[in-house]
């Protein structure tokens, strides 16, 4: 798109080309950015008309700006979409905090920018592009301040902003074991089934477990993409992100046709971190990008969560790491739910069998263990050991022999064969 093309959608929300509105203090902040939006047409939310100047200029800047850079957020900040687009595309004063080679690059990006088409190809893949401001928008992506998204694709039916006050991401290494594919499927089966939205990255190993395991229990998930939503990334999930696309959501930065690279997955790792209320990490080396997302989610104040696996595996060493900071260790997603849910969801204690020897009176307890295991023994060897008189003893072994513990033999007492078995089990135990 030439500059002189560019002018004509430009210039219908670009007022005076000033752009710019401070506040009493003279700092501008991310709520006035988002008002300047709505002001220029940009709060309808459904990404579908052409004539949206705000939609237009986000959408441009999703094309020209790479995801998650803070200079160019500083930029809507301060002046508003209509002025830093104006910039880049006319012959306006160079922005700044960018170096002239970092600003020729960016001009020719925009020189071949074309968010009229991005969103109508878009449109025609049942994607939308929602904005700050519009009644869709997460506002919680607001924590990332200057580095949050300028919009976000998103390709399904559910409402975004609804599913997301909802959500925990459950993210992991790619080439995981059968043991972490295991955890991330029961995981992801069981927060659907609770109730919650189950967000991961749609990749191989434990993302894609995670997706399968929510929809295999019918509940609901949201693929976060490195690349356009229309492009489906790793090719061989085409399949699953489809079923995803029409039981779930489908969310990236990217505007439709754009390719991830390294750099795009670890920066779309600080949206899934800033959408949910906390990030369950599933086997992870040393060098994982899942514990980017686990850091990125405590810095925005959210939980970082690990699922702990063998000591001797690489694979869970990074999540072992995580855990001897500040991450919560959890099991099932019962722990999880109790974690970053509301008050009242709390996981079932966790105990060991109720034996029957640990129902017994204390008293008949020291006479039970002092019986040996094999073998019989008298009545004053018996209290002996329990510490009681013979007496006592006695009325204790009659006590045992009615609740099936001991067996007479002749003047000696013997354990049964069942109360053999529960102290040979409990000493194992030891």
């Amino acid at each position: 798109m030439s500059g002189d093309s560019g002018d004509s959608w430009v210039n219908r929300g670009g007022g005076d080309g000033r752009g710019s509105r401070e506040s009493r203090d003279g700092r501008d902040t991310q709520d006035s950015s988002d008002s300047r939006d709505r002001r220029d047409g940009g709060g309808s939310g459904d990404g579908r008309d052409g004539g949206d100047d705000a939609r237009l200029h986000r959408a441009f800047l999703a094309r020209v700006v790479e995801p998650g850079d803070e200079v160019c957020g500083r930029w809507l900040r301060e002046l508003g979409t209509a002025e830093v687009v104006r910039r880049l595309i006319g012959d306006g004063q160079q922005l700044p905090g960018v170096t002239d080679k970092r600003w020729a690059g960016l001009r020719a990006r925009a020189e071949w920018a074309d968010p009229e088409r991005d969103l109508a190809v878009a449109r025609d893949a049942g994607t939308r592009f929602v904005c700050p401001g519009d009644a869709e928008w997460p506002a919680q992506l607001d924590d990332l301040g200057d580095a949050r998204p300028t919009g976000l694709w998103v390709r399904g039916r559910p409402s975004l902003r609804i599913w997301a006050l909802r959500s925990v991401a459950v993210v992991g290494a790619r080439a995981c074991t059968e043991y972490g594919a295991h955890m991330a499927s029961v995981l992801g089966a069981g927060l659907a089934e609770r109730g919650w939205v189950v967000v991961s990255g749609g990749a191989y190993g434990v993302d894609g477990a995670t997706h399968r395991g929510a929809l295999g229990a019918g509940g609901a998930t949201v693929a976060v993409l490195a690349c356009g939503v229309d492009r489906p990334y790793p090719r061989g999930h085409t399949q699953l992100i489809t079923r995803i696309a029409e039981q779930g959501l489908v969310v990236g930065e990217l505007p439709p046709g754009d390719h991830p690279t390294p750099s795009r997955f670890i920066l779309r790792n600080r949206v899934i971190a800033a959408l949910t209320r906390g990030t369950v990490v599933v086997e992870a080396a040393y060098r994982s990008g899942a514990l980017v997302t686990a850091r990125a989610a405590q810095r925005l104040g959210r939980y970082a969560i690990g699922v702990p696996g063998p000591a001797t595996s690489a694979l869970s060493a990074g999540v072992h790491e995580l855990l001897r900071g500040d991450a919560a260790l959890v099991t099932d997603a019962a722990e999880v739910a109790e974690l970053v849910g509301d008050m009242g969801e709390l996981a079932p204690d966790r105990r060991g069998p109720v034996l029957p020897r640990d129902l017994l009176d204390p008293a008949a307890a020291r006479v039970l263990a002092a019986l040996p295991a094999h073998g019989t023994a008298s009545p004053q060897d018996t209290a002996r050991g329990a510490g009681t008189t013979a007496d006592d003893a006695v009325a204790r072994l009659y006590e045992l022999r009615s609740l099936g513990f001991v067996e007479r033999h002749g003047d000696g007492w013997k354990l049964t064969r069942q109360a053999t078995i529960s102290v040979d089990t409990d000493r194992g135990r030891c």
